[in-house]
């Protein structure tokens, strides 16, 4: 793919970036090669190919789901300046 200046200015644009006229000149083969790989890539036919999101299976492993721990409410509830009813009373914060 061909790109003229006006081309590598509003790619360096959208990119934010601010390039010289020499420094566009240089970048100007470099990305004239990034975009001939990805015609390259839009090439081949992918009719039939399920889209992934990892190139390998990966599952994470699952456990049982199951209770490890004992209730602690009163326990935990004991420590607390205010409990009423099973629940941890605060100040009101918002008028």
């Amino acid at each position: 793919m061909k790109l003229t200046p006006d081309d590598v200015a509003r790619i360096a644009g959208l990119a934010r970036l601010e390039v010289t006229p020499e420094e566009s000149l240089a970048v100007q083969p470099q990305l004239e090669a990034i975009f001939g790989l990805l015609d390259q890539l839009a090439a081949v036919d992918t009719t039939g190919v399920a889209p992934l999101a990892h190139p390998q299976e990966c599952f994470a492993p699952l456990r049982e789901d199951r209770v490890t721990e004992g209730d602690q409410r009163e326990l935990l509830q004991s420590v607390a300046p205010a409990v009423e009813d099973g629940l941890y009373l605060v100040p009101k914060v918002i008028e």
